[in-house]
Protein backbone atom coordinates (compact mmCIF):
# COMPACT_ATOMS: atom_id res chain seq x y z
CA UNK A 1 0.00 0.00 0.00
CA UNK A 2 1.22 3.45 -0.70
CA UNK A 3 1.22 5.92 1.85
CA UNK A 4 1.56 9.13 0.16
CA UNK A 5 -1.40 11.26 -1.03
CA UNK A 6 -2.83 10.96 -4.52
CA UNK A 7 -4.10 14.73 -5.14
CA UNK A 8 -6.37 15.64 -7.67
CA UNK A 9 -6.59 18.95 -9.05
CA UNK A 10 -9.07 20.17 -11.83
CA UNK A 11 -7.49 23.04 -13.36
CA UNK A 12 -10.72 24.33 -14.66
CA UNK A 13 -12.23 25.11 -10.77
CA UNK A 14 -13.29 28.64 -9.41
CA UNK A 15 -14.20 29.84 -13.06
CA UNK A 16 -10.56 28.67 -13.97
CA UNK A 17 -8.91 30.60 -12.15
CA UNK A 18 -7.27 28.35 -9.79
CA UNK A 19 -5.23 27.01 -12.78
CA UNK A 20 -2.73 29.53 -11.74
CA UNK A 21 -2.05 28.61 -8.20
CA UNK A 22 -1.56 25.13 -9.07
CA UNK A 23 2.29 25.34 -8.43
CA UNK A 24 2.00 27.09 -5.44
CA UNK A 25 -0.26 24.64 -3.74
CA UNK A 26 2.12 21.60 -5.15
CA UNK A 27 5.19 24.02 -3.51
CA UNK A 28 2.96 24.42 -0.18
CA UNK A 29 2.26 20.32 0.25
CA UNK A 30 6.29 19.84 -0.30
CA UNK A 31 6.56 22.63 1.89
CA UNK A 32 4.36 20.66 5.06
CA UNK A 33 5.90 17.51 4.06
CA UNK A 34 2.83 15.95 2.51
CA UNK A 35 4.40 13.52 0.47
CA UNK A 36 2.15 13.22 -2.92
CA UNK A 37 1.92 12.68 -6.69
CA UNK A 38 -0.68 14.64 -8.23
CA UNK A 39 -2.94 14.11 -11.13
CA UNK A 40 -4.78 16.96 -13.37
CA UNK A 41 -7.97 16.29 -14.66
CA UNK A 42 -8.13 16.85 -18.61
CA UNK A 43 -11.69 16.46 -19.07
CA UNK A 44 -15.22 16.46 -17.51
CA UNK A 45 -15.29 13.18 -14.98
CA UNK A 46 -11.49 12.49 -15.45
CA UNK A 47 -11.42 12.41 -11.27
CA UNK A 48 -13.26 9.06 -11.51
CA UNK A 49 -10.65 7.86 -13.83
CA UNK A 50 -6.99 8.99 -11.85
CA UNK A 51 -9.26 7.68 -8.45
CA UNK A 52 -9.65 4.80 -9.75
CA UNK A 53 -6.25 4.39 -11.18
CA UNK A 54 -4.58 5.75 -8.15
CA UNK A 55 -6.38 2.81 -5.77
CA UNK A 56 -5.20 0.29 -8.01
CA UNK A 57 -1.70 1.52 -7.74
CA UNK A 58 -2.12 1.48 -4.03
CA UNK A 59 -2.66 4.70 -3.03
CA UNK A 60 -5.43 4.53 -0.09
CA UNK A 61 -5.44 9.03 0.44
CA UNK A 62 -6.72 11.14 -1.69
CA UNK A 63 -6.77 14.91 -1.86
CA UNK A 64 -9.55 16.41 -4.10
CA UNK A 65 -8.86 19.81 -5.24
CA UNK A 66 -11.75 21.56 -6.86
CA UNK A 67 -15.47 22.35 -6.10
CA UNK A 68 -18.16 20.25 -5.19
CA UNK A 69 -17.89 18.58 -8.77
CA UNK A 70 -14.49 17.58 -8.53
CA UNK A 71 -15.15 15.46 -4.97
CA UNK A 72 -18.54 14.13 -6.45
CA UNK A 73 -16.33 12.44 -9.71
CA UNK A 74 -14.25 11.44 -6.82
CA UNK A 75 -16.33 9.21 -4.69
CA UNK A 76 -18.52 8.05 -7.53
CA UNK A 77 -14.58 6.84 -8.71
CA UNK A 78 -14.49 4.92 -4.77
CA UNK A 79 -18.02 3.64 -4.85
CA UNK A 80 -17.28 1.92 -8.31
CA UNK A 81 -14.58 0.05 -7.75
CA UNK A 82 -14.14 -3.33 -6.44
CA UNK A 83 -10.24 -3.11 -5.43
CA UNK A 84 -10.80 -2.25 -1.67
CA UNK A 85 -13.53 -1.94 0.05
CA UNK A 86 -14.74 2.22 0.19
CA UNK A 87 -14.55 2.81 3.74
CA UNK A 88 -10.44 1.86 3.64
CA UNK A 89 -9.79 5.02 1.62
CA UNK A 90 -9.51 8.70 2.89
CA UNK A 91 -10.69 11.64 1.06
CA UNK A 92 -9.42 15.03 1.88
CA UNK A 93 -10.52 18.35 0.01
CA UNK A 94 -9.12 21.74 -0.49
CA UNK A 95 -12.03 23.82 -2.26
CA UNK A 96 -11.55 25.63 -4.92
CA UNK A 97 -14.91 25.90 -6.84
CA UNK A 98 -17.29 28.37 -6.56
CA UNK A 99 -20.05 26.42 -4.65
CA UNK A 100 -18.11 24.57 -2.01
CA UNK A 101 -21.37 23.33 -0.45
CA UNK A 102 -20.02 19.81 0.84
CA UNK A 103 -17.20 21.87 2.76
CA UNK A 104 -19.16 24.04 4.79
CA UNK A 105 -20.81 20.93 6.86
CA UNK A 106 -17.52 19.75 8.09
CA UNK A 107 -16.19 23.71 8.73
CA UNK A 108 -13.69 23.54 5.59
CA UNK A 109 -12.78 27.19 4.74
CA UNK A 110 -11.52 27.78 1.19
CA UNK A 111 -8.06 28.97 2.73
CA UNK A 112 -5.71 26.85 1.22
CA UNK A 113 -3.21 26.96 4.11
CA UNK A 114 -6.00 25.70 6.66
CA UNK A 115 -6.99 22.88 4.13
CA UNK A 116 -3.21 21.75 4.23
CA UNK A 117 -3.29 22.23 8.43
CA UNK A 118 -6.31 19.95 8.02
CA UNK A 119 -4.67 17.31 6.06
CA UNK A 120 -1.84 16.83 8.12
CA UNK A 121 -4.02 16.36 11.09
CA UNK A 122 -5.85 13.47 9.55
CA UNK A 123 -8.53 13.81 11.70
CA UNK A 124 -11.85 12.00 9.69
CA UNK A 125 -15.33 10.89 9.90
CA UNK A 126 -16.54 7.78 8.24
CA UNK A 127 -19.87 9.64 5.94
CA UNK A 128 -22.76 7.89 4.72
CA UNK A 129 -22.91 7.65 0.91
CA UNK A 130 -26.39 8.01 -1.21
CA UNK A 131 -26.91 5.86 -3.99
CA UNK A 132 -28.66 6.90 -7.28
CA UNK A 133 -30.17 3.78 -8.67
CA UNK A 134 -32.15 4.95 -12.24
CA UNK A 135 -34.86 3.75 -14.19
CA UNK A 136 -33.16 4.50 -17.28
CA UNK A 137 -29.21 3.94 -17.06
CA UNK A 138 -27.67 0.78 -15.65
CA UNK A 139 -25.17 1.78 -13.71
CA UNK A 140 -26.01 3.77 -10.31
CA UNK A 141 -24.36 7.09 -9.18
CA UNK A 142 -23.57 8.17 -5.42
CA UNK A 143 -23.75 11.30 -3.63
CA UNK A 144 -21.91 12.57 -0.82
CA UNK A 145 -24.17 15.82 -0.51
CA UNK A 146 -27.76 15.77 -2.15
CA UNK A 147 -29.70 15.14 -4.81
CA UNK A 148 -32.40 16.69 -5.95
CA UNK A 149 -35.41 16.52 -8.63
CA UNK A 150 -37.51 19.21 -9.79
CA UNK A 151 -36.68 23.09 -9.89
CA UNK A 152 -33.31 21.97 -8.17
CA UNK A 153 -32.56 20.29 -11.28
CA UNK A 154 -33.57 22.89 -13.70
CA UNK A 155 -31.72 25.42 -12.17
CA UNK A 156 -28.66 23.67 -12.16
CA UNK A 157 -28.97 23.17 -15.87
CA UNK A 158 -29.60 26.93 -16.17
CA UNK A 159 -26.45 28.08 -13.27
CA UNK A 160 -23.45 27.60 -15.72
CA UNK A 161 -24.15 30.80 -17.33
CA UNK A 162 -23.64 32.44 -14.10
CA UNK A 163 -21.08 30.77 -12.02
CA UNK A 164 -18.81 33.60 -12.05
CA UNK A 165 -21.37 34.83 -9.40
CA UNK A 166 -19.63 32.44 -6.91
CA UNK A 167 -22.71 31.20 -4.56
CA UNK A 168 -24.89 33.80 -5.62
CA UNK A 169 -24.95 31.82 -8.96
CA UNK A 170 -27.55 29.15 -7.67
CA UNK A 171 -29.96 32.42 -6.20
CA UNK A 172 -29.92 34.40 -9.76
CA UNK A 173 -30.56 30.64 -11.66
CA UNK A 174 -33.26 29.90 -9.51
CA UNK A 175 -35.24 33.63 -10.33
CA UNK A 176 -34.58 33.83 -13.77
CA UNK A 177 -35.37 29.81 -14.10
CA UNK A 178 -39.08 30.10 -12.60
CA UNK A 179 -40.36 31.81 -15.49
CA UNK A 180 -39.27 28.57 -17.68
CA UNK A 181 -40.18 25.71 -14.81
CA UNK A 182 -43.63 24.30 -14.50
CA UNK A 183 -43.97 21.58 -10.91
CA UNK A 184 -44.39 17.80 -11.49
CA UNK A 185 -46.71 15.80 -9.71
CA UNK A 186 -44.53 13.03 -7.90
CA UNK A 187 -45.16 9.24 -6.50
CA UNK A 188 -42.71 9.30 -3.25
CA UNK A 189 -42.73 5.81 -1.66
CA UNK A 190 -40.97 5.21 1.32
CA UNK A 191 -41.06 4.10 5.38
CA UNK A 192 -44.65 1.85 3.96
CA UNK A 193 -46.20 5.10 3.27
CA UNK A 194 -46.90 6.63 -0.35
CA UNK A 195 -46.82 10.21 -1.13
CA UNK A 196 -48.67 11.44 -4.51
CA UNK A 197 -47.66 15.60 -4.94
CA UNK A 198 -46.96 18.04 -7.30
CA UNK A 199 -43.62 19.44 -6.02
CA UNK A 200 -41.38 22.44 -6.90
CA UNK A 201 -38.69 20.01 -6.06
CA UNK A 202 -38.13 16.97 -3.65
CA UNK A 203 -34.62 16.62 -1.96
CA UNK A 204 -33.07 14.03 -0.53
CA UNK A 205 -29.85 14.62 1.29
CA UNK A 206 -26.98 13.96 3.68
CA UNK A 207 -25.40 16.73 4.30
CA UNK A 208 -25.92 20.52 5.56
CA UNK A 209 -25.91 22.65 2.77
CA UNK A 210 -26.30 23.37 -1.10
CA UNK A 211 -27.00 25.77 -3.86
CA UNK A 212 -24.41 28.13 -2.50
CA UNK A 213 -25.00 27.62 1.55
CA UNK A 214 -28.72 26.91 1.28
CA UNK A 215 -29.92 24.61 4.11
CA UNK A 216 -33.02 22.84 2.76
CA UNK A 217 -32.79 19.13 4.54
CA UNK A 218 -33.90 19.04 8.53
CA UNK A 219 -31.35 18.24 10.75
CA UNK A 220 -29.02 16.06 8.72
CA UNK A 221 -26.76 13.78 10.10
CA UNK A 222 -24.04 12.14 7.60
CA UNK A 223 -23.44 9.64 9.58
CA UNK A 224 -26.78 8.34 11.10
CA UNK A 225 -27.36 5.50 8.12
CA UNK A 226 -30.60 8.02 6.86
CA UNK A 227 -31.36 10.30 4.06
CA UNK A 228 -33.05 13.09 5.03
CA UNK A 229 -36.11 14.15 2.26
CA UNK A 230 -37.73 17.85 2.12
CA UNK A 231 -40.66 17.94 -0.50
CA UNK A 232 -41.10 21.46 -1.49
CA UNK A 233 -44.74 21.32 -2.98
CA UNK A 234 -46.01 23.86 -5.62
CA UNK A 235 -45.26 27.50 -4.70
CA UNK A 236 -44.56 30.93 -6.36
CA UNK A 237 -42.16 33.10 -7.43
CA UNK A 238 -42.90 35.23 -4.85
CA UNK A 239 -43.33 33.02 -1.57
CA UNK A 240 -39.53 32.60 -2.81
CA UNK A 241 -38.70 36.28 -2.34
CA UNK A 242 -40.73 36.30 0.89
CA UNK A 243 -38.34 33.46 2.37
CA UNK A 244 -35.08 33.64 0.42
CA UNK A 245 -33.68 34.36 4.49
CA UNK A 246 -35.06 30.94 5.61
CA UNK A 247 -33.51 29.30 2.05
CA UNK A 248 -29.86 30.22 3.94
CA UNK A 249 -31.13 30.09 7.70
CA UNK A 250 -32.35 26.28 7.68
CA UNK A 251 -35.97 27.49 8.94
CA UNK A 252 -37.44 27.23 5.31
CA UNK A 253 -38.33 23.45 6.43
CA UNK A 254 -40.62 24.93 8.88
CA UNK A 255 -43.11 26.86 6.43
CA UNK A 256 -45.96 25.07 5.46
CA UNK A 257 -45.61 23.76 1.90
CA UNK A 258 -42.59 21.57 2.98
CA UNK A 259 -42.90 18.51 4.18
CA UNK A 260 -39.30 16.48 5.46
CA UNK A 261 -38.84 12.97 6.49
CA UNK A 262 -36.11 10.64 7.18
CA UNK A 263 -35.34 6.92 5.61
CA UNK A 264 -33.13 4.75 4.36
CA UNK A 265 -34.69 3.95 0.83
CA UNK A 266 -36.83 6.02 -1.32
CA UNK A 267 -38.55 5.17 -4.64
CA UNK A 268 -39.74 8.15 -6.73
CA UNK A 269 -41.87 7.82 -10.04
CA UNK A 270 -42.64 11.06 -12.33
CA UNK A 271 -46.42 11.06 -12.37
CA UNK A 272 -46.86 13.22 -15.56
CA UNK A 273 -45.68 13.98 -18.83
CA UNK A 274 -42.85 16.40 -17.63
CA UNK A 275 -38.92 15.57 -17.58
CA UNK A 276 -37.57 16.93 -14.46
CA UNK A 277 -33.73 17.08 -14.35
CA UNK A 278 -31.96 15.33 -11.73
CA UNK A 279 -28.91 16.78 -9.52
CA UNK A 280 -26.28 15.16 -7.68
CA UNK A 281 -23.80 17.34 -5.53
CA UNK A 282 -24.88 20.15 -8.06
CA UNK A 283 -23.78 18.10 -11.20
CA UNK A 284 -27.33 17.25 -14.08
CA UNK A 285 -28.71 13.84 -14.36
CA UNK A 286 -30.91 12.87 -16.85
CA UNK A 287 -34.77 12.61 -16.26
CA UNK A 288 -35.69 9.32 -14.72
CA UNK A 289 -37.89 7.69 -11.85
CA UNK A 290 -35.29 6.31 -9.43
CA UNK A 291 -34.51 4.71 -5.79
CA UNK A 292 -32.19 6.11 -3.89
CA UNK A 293 -31.14 4.26 -0.70
CA UNK A 294 -27.80 4.81 1.57
CA UNK A 295 -24.42 3.18 1.82
CA UNK A 296 -23.70 3.82 5.93
CA UNK A 297 -19.95 4.63 6.71
CA UNK A 298 -18.50 4.50 3.55
CA UNK A 299 -16.00 6.97 2.79
CA UNK A 300 -13.48 8.16 5.52
CA UNK A 301 -13.22 12.15 5.02
CA UNK A 302 -10.55 14.69 6.41
CA UNK A 303 -12.67 16.76 8.37
CA UNK A 304 -11.64 19.82 11.02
Amino acid sequence: MNTHWYVIINPASGNKRFKKKIPTLLNLLSIHNIEHTYGLTEYSEYEFELVQNAIKEGYRKIISVGGDGTLHHIVNGIMSQNDVNSNEIKVAVIPTGTGNDWVKTYGITNNILKSIELIKQEKTILQDIGKVTLENKKEPIYFNNLTGIGFDGHVVNYINKYKKLGSLAYIVGALMGFSTYKSSEFKIVFNNQEIVTKSLMTLIGICNYSGGGMQLTKNPNSTDGLLDISIIKDINIGTVLLNILKLYNGKIVDHKKVTTYKTNKINLTINDTSKPFIQSDGELITSSNFEISIVPKAIQFVIS
